[in-house]
């Protein structure tokens, strides 16, 4: 009986298209069998997890008490998984004092033995996976593993020990990946060690000074950045050794750790940080005293406000407008230096924090009102007139409008005047047209006056 191939056979070069098509339709039902296989067993799965992680939500503080035994869940291979994933989400929400119970959970069921056991044991993305659990569950018997997989070969697998480390949040945790480093058998980005050790430190930053002074010049930078990130008002021990380190980024950490420690010498001891020959430790120091709103800085900020480098200039001013009642008394000063840069600096940051307006509102105090004017005057030096001429015109007060246009006409300013000549058009009502055309004239008579004293006394 002659077969199906052997009619396709008698086609000639068709029969190589009809069984190409053939192929095509075989490989495509093929396909499409699978999908609906792997979408049915895939439905299947995703039906059994949520029924059972109904029911684990039904008895969720019996699991947590004991009550139910882990003997009934911990052989079932997705009921243990869903338990461990509730028990380490919890835990990182867990207020103290439910993180207790958690953990004697975790020892009591066995899944921490059971992640010990694979964080040593198994291999590739299993042991990352197990190492990453065991990090979780913030316990410290899960610290030698961790410790163990500092020394594989792969550098994922150390990653992962790093991480976990990280994860544990305590201080004894941070003991191996010192000696590494100490050691200098690390071969892992610098990023992750430091995000580990901050989390391994953040509740005791005491214990890592000692670290930090003890460390060879290769890692101190390191563990000196770390201290800058977890310091705090109640930091122990001497941190003025650091400030006088040989290694610039050292004493930049330094300056950071100082704004926030607060000890009783922060501010001398910034002070000389802020006359370093490197231009980020003086820019570290410089944003450390603005930290501190301290008036005492004044002499010193304005010292750094005249510094060659742009981004210690910027931050001077910074910190010098962020002393809140002093703005007019900073204004004088800088002025009284007589360096141009230093001064338009100031005045820009006036502008961007709204300073400015703030002393255009002094006017009204009898008290105030000498200082203030004298820091207008400087503002208008420092390149001001255009938001000064906006306040003169649209202030809501009329005492102030009035108190500003007499201020401006005394200052003879020439940019000033030219600046009138050139939005003299776009006013919009009378009113600010006659303020203008009088401030300007009182600008031109002045300009006349001293254009004849100059004749008279060539």
């Amino acid at each position: 009986m002659p077969s199906v191939f052997d009619s396709i056979s008698q086609l000639g070069p068709a029969g190589l298209v009809v069984e190409a098509l053939v192929a095509t339709a075989s490989a495509i039902g093929l396909l499409l069998a699978f999908i609906l296989l792997r979408r049915a067993i895939r439905s299947r799965y995703f039906r059994r997890l949520n029924r059972r992680t109904l029911e684990i939500r039904h008895n969720w503080e019996k699991i947590i008490g004991g009550v139910i035994l882990p003997e009934t869940w911990f052989n079932d291979r997705l009921t243990r998984n869903i338990v461990e994933c509730m028990l380490l989400d919890r835990l990182e929400v867990a207020s103290a004092e439910e993180i207790e119970p958690l953990h004697q959970c975790l020892r009591f069921s066995g899944l921490l033995d059971a992640r010990i056991h694979e964080a040593r044991l198994w291999r590739g993305w299993r042991r990352r996976q197990a190492l990453l659990s065991l990090g979780r569950m913030r316990v410290p018997e899960g610290i030698s593993a961790l410790a163990e997989a500092l020394d594989d070969p792969s550098e994922e697998i150390r990653v992962a020990g790093i991480r976990g480390l990280g994860r544990v949040e305590l201080p004894k945790a941070a003991e191996p990946i010192l000696e590494h480093l100490t050691q200098g058998q690390f071969n892992v980005p610098t990023s992750v060690v430091q995000s580990a050790l901050l989390s391994c430190f953040r509740t005791q930053p005491s214990l890592m000074l000692p670290h930090v002074h003890q460390a060879d010049d290769r890692v101190r930078p390191l563990l000196a950045r770390v201290l800058s990130e977890v310091a705090t008002p109640g930091l122990d021990g001497d941190l003025l050794l650091l400030t006088s380190d040989p290694i610039a980024e050292v004493r930049a950490s330094a300056a950071r750790a100082l704004a926030e420690a607060k000890p009783p010498f922060t501010l001398s001891a910034l002070t000389g940080l802020a006359a370093d020959e490197e231009w980020f430790v003086r820019l570290r120091a410089v944003i450390a005293i603005g930290r501190l709103h301290e008036p005492r800085a004044i002499p010193v900020l304005l010292q750094t406000l005249g510094d060659r480098n742009r981004h210690v200039r910027l931050r001077s001013a910074a910190a010098l407008v962020g002393l809140d009642g002093h703005e007019e008394e900073v204004l004088h000063l800088a002025m009284q230096m007589g360096d141009r840069y230093a001064l338009q600096a100031l005045v820009s940051e006036m502008e961007r924090s709204g300073r400015i307006p703030e002393m255009v509102n002094a006017l009204r105090n009898p008290e105030r009102r000498p200082l203030a004017e004298a820091a207008l005057v400087a503002a208008l030096r420092g390149g001001a007139n255009r938001i000064l001429v906006d306040l003169m015109l649209h202030h809501s007060d009329w005492r102030i409008r009035g108190a500003l246009a007499r201020l401006l006409a005394g200052t003879n300013d020439k940019a000033l005047l030219d600046q009138l000549q050139r939005h003299q058009l776009d006013l919009a009502t009378p009113r600010q047209q006659r303020v203008v055309r009088w401030l300007m004239g009182q600008l031109r008579s002045q300009t006349t006056v001293e254009l004849c004293r100059e004749k008279v006394l060539a």
